[in-house]
């Protein structure tokens, strides 16, 4: 490949053989810490409904949504895409 030399530094840096890097994909910045996944690529995510105007809920439904689930694989699908570089 013929390299120009009137051309500036920056431009003939960037016409060289090596491959372009394209830019990274960035990680939804509300994803990171809503969800994480597992060893074997599963979605954990936190159970919705405990936040506020707990009075109101039963005592089930309170102790049945502390911790985490797994997502469904239908929603897993969405979040992956916004979260490549995640473990």
């Amino acid at each position: 490949m013929r390299i120009d030399r009137a051309l500036p530094k920056w431009a003939i840096l960037s016409l060289s053989d090596e491959d372009p890097k394209m830019p990274k994909m960035k990680t939804k910045s509300s994803v990171k810490g809503r969800f994480k996944r597992t060893g074997t690529g599963k979605i954990l995510m936190n159970a919705a409904y405990k936040r506020h105007i707990l009075s109101s809920k039963s005592q089930k439904m309170k102790r049945q949504a502390r911790g985490t689930r797994v997502m469904s694989v239908a929603d897993q699908t969405i979040v992956r895409k916004f979260m490549p570089y995640d473990r």
